[in-house]
């Protein structure tokens, strides 16, 4: 072979051509073909890494791959991260994104869970561990979205007989949608923080204000349902109780310190190819990082305090008295340990399941959900879905179901719906039977919730999950 036809293949001049020629002369001295001698050079140029160790073509490899470093190019991992995915039930595109978030030069570690579907970035339901680093659209756009279950001293059978005046204090005391907040402010000590350290924080206190106490759109809801224990747990004895649940995050202000550190994180890294721009990450030895490491954390107080707020006011509305009461988040990043090494856990629409861990994994409108205790094993990152998952887009549920399909739905599941988008039909979603028995070796089951009154943003909204 010539040098030209070398570099028609793809490789660069300088060293490299040289490494080639002579890598393709010792390969045809062994009979090879001239076809499979330049499939070989075009194998090596698409991913040098991993062929370090070619008995004819390490040089050109190493040759290769240090040019790419010069000149800041994106070289993904010659060791290809395995992760382990619980279910069956992904499409093909969340599938490549879990794909690519492992082929990051940051990845350490990772897990798909069986309620997995796309997002941007890493997909909904994807677990990442990475080294001293963090990727603002891995923890999600909706930071520190969260679950929050309080049990009432009421009697179940109020769910029935007085389901007007439960519904009133519903109306009264949340607000849903893109922009919703309250007439009169609500107050929190979150608001009392220092806000001013980051500027789309500091820009943004006064709007999050606003909204605090309010509820956003999409997936998110405030629902009132039968919690039923099948024995003595979370400080209650077995038996039936009227709960309040509530799905939320940090609305807008959480969106817009998503966007805001995602950008600067593209920014830091020119290299990365289209499909993983929003996988740009900064390190956690930055003042980048450090900046959005305090959002991040800033927001999951502020998303605290909506569910805080939400579940003060119904139940001083209800002159009721809270019995027990769990709450969960997903949407984030922690600092943990894993086999040994000192990581950056992303959970984007996953949630702790350490041993012990209570938490709350929510299904459907029209099914239940289930509180549940993490039996912290090692392979998920000790973590399990945060719910269902979608298995269809928003446009195709609004294309394929009616209203009257949904009544039938939740008129058999005896579930009153105060307001919702045609997107979040029950249909929409996966089985959540099928997934909880995906993941029997992530969590136990403590209880199961049934909702019965249910409020979501009304039809229209642009989703902020």
């Amino acid at each position: 072979m010539k040098a030209k036809e070398i570099i028609s293949l793809g490789v660069p001049g300088g060293p490299a051509v040289k490494a080639a020629l002579a890598g393709a002369a010792n390969l045809a001295a062994t009979g090879a073909r001239s076809s499979e001698v330049r499939a070989r050079i075009r194998a090596v140029v698409a991913h040098p890494g991993q062929h370090l160790g070619d008995p004819h073509f390490a040089a050109l490899a190493e040759a290769l791959h240090t040019q790419a470093e010069r000149r800041g190019s994106f070289l993904p991992r010659h060791d290809s991260i395995r992760y382990r995915k619980w279910g069956s039930d992904f499409e093909a595109t969340a599938l490549q994104q879990m794909e690519n978030a492992c082929s990051l030069p940051i990845a350490v570690a990772g897990a798909l869970m069986p309620d997995a579907h796309q997002g941007y970035g890493l997909p909904i339901g994807g677990v990442l561990a990475t080294d001293n680093a963090v990727i603002p659209y891995a923890v999600g756009v909706d930071i520190a979205c969260r679950m929050k279950l309080s049990v009432f001293d009421l009697p179940p059978g109020a769910l029935d007989h007085s389901g007007d005046r439960l519904a009133e204090a519903i109306h009264q005391e949340t607000r849903f949608g893109i922009g919703a907040e309250f007439r009169q402010r609500r107050d929190h000590p979150v608001m009392d923080e220092d806000w001013g350290f980051s500027p789309v924080t500091r820009r943004l206190r006064d709007k999050a204000w606003a909204q605090l106490g309010t509820s956003g759109s999409g997936n998110h809801f405030v629902e009132l349902g039968l919690l039923v224990l099948d024995r003595d747990d979370l400080g209650l004895a077995a038996g039936s109780y009227l709960a309040l649940l509530t799905h939320s995050g940090s609305r807008g202000t959480g969106a817009e310190v998503a966007d805001h550190y995602s950008r600067i994180a593209r920014s830091a890294h020119p290299e990365l190819p289209h499909q993983l721009q929003h996988l740009a990450w900064l390190g956690l030895d930055t003042a980048p990082g450090q900046e959005y490491w305090a959002a991040m954390h800033l927001m999951g107080r502020y998303a605290a305090a909506n569910h805080a707020l939400i579940h003060q006011h119904i139940t001083r509305h209800l002159g009721v008295r809270v019995l027990a009461g769990v709450e969960n988040h997903h949407n984030f990043a922690w600092r943990e340990s894993h086999s040994g090494r000192d990581v950056i856990v992303h959970r984007k629409g996953a949630t702790p399941a350490g041993e012990g861990d209570v938490g709350i994994i929510p299904g459907s409108m029209g099914t239940p959900g289930f509180v549940v205790r993490g039996k912290g094993n090692p392979e998920s990152l000790r973590s399990a879905s945060h719910g269902a998952g979608r298995r269809m887009s928003r446009s195709a549920a609004r294309q394929q179901f009616s209203w009257e399909d949904i009544q039938r739905v939740l008129g058999a599941a005896n579930v009153r719906l105060l307001s919702a988008g045609l997107d979040e039909a029950p249909m929409a979603y996966k089985d959540i039977h099928t997934v909880m028995a995906a993941q029997d070796d992530l969590v136990e089951v403590v209880a199961r919730f049934e909702p019965r009154l249910v409020k979501m943003a009304p039809s229209g909204e642009r989703p902020e999950d």
